[in-house]
């Protein structure tokens, strides 16, 4: 994603471009200091995310983003918590209250991240043009790089809070994603959510018995919410 960033403290700058320098789904392009050129910048029309302080000598953060004539995703970063709900009510992605750390900021960029992939996904799907590949696959961050998981090697996916476990036929890959999040992404005839804790590959389900899905040798429990949309699959798949 490229990046900018917009702060009148210089060491708010610097924290920022350090952070930024680490993680490897951003691309900055500028960190400033001066409304008016960050401005010039964003209106080039190439920006995705904007870190942008709220309490500045110049402009109000907030009145700056209102201003732009594009809408980047924002992430707020200001000594001033009073502004949170202002701020979520511009459709911030989120709200870094300083001082923040390394961990606060990148799950910041990661909400961020997938937020994009879900537009970006959700844009392709709507469009109107049929000769438009599918994407087959979704990159992932594990440590701090970017790994790339086909969808056919998906068994199933599990959840853990803030994280998520994808299994495969290889090693288990951990990431920082929820399963709401993913759902919104994975192609929905090829996966369906089971658990609040599961979603599986309908065409890596080897057994359905008393409520329990069998993958990989492994039972899978079936949620009580989501036992209509399992069963109207099945009775679909049955019948094509």
């Amino acid at each position: 994603m490229t990046c900018l960033a917009l702060d009148d403290e210089p060491l708010a700058l610097q924290l920022l471009e350090t952070y930024s320098s680490r993680l490897p789904q951003l691309s900055p392009q500028g960190f400033f200091k001066n409304p008016d050129e960050a401005k010039s910048r964003l209106e080039i029309g190439d920006i995705d995310l904007v870190f942008l302080d709220i309490q500045m000598p110049d402009i109000n953060g907030l009145h700056f983003l209102k201003q732009l004539e594009i809408s980047p995703m924002v992430i707020f970063t200001t000594a001033f918590a009073e502004f949170a709900v202002e701020g979520f009510n511009l459709d911030a992605v989120d709200y870094l209250l300083k001082p923040f750390d390394f961990y606060r900021f990148e799950k910041a960029v990661n909400k961020a991240f997938d937020y994009r992939q879900f537009l970006n996904t959700r844009d392709l799907e709507n469009s109107n043009m049929p000769d438009l590949p599918q994407p087959k696959s979704i990159f992932v961050r594990v440590g701090y790089s970017m790994t790339q998981i086909r969808f056919e090697d998906i068994r199933y996916i599990e959840g853990f809070d803030d994280y998520i476990k994808i299994h495969t036929d290889g090693k288990p890959v951990l990431t920082l994603l929820s399963l709401k999040n993913i759902l919104e992404i994975l192609p929905p005839e090829q996966f369906i959510r089971v658990h609040r804790s599961f979603i599986v590959a309908l065409d890596k389900i080897e057994s359905i018995r008393a409520q329990k899905i069998t993958i990989l040798g492994r039972e899978i429990p079936v949620g009580h919410t989501f036992r209509t949309p399992l069963k109207e699959w099945f009775t679909r798949d049955r019948l094509d």
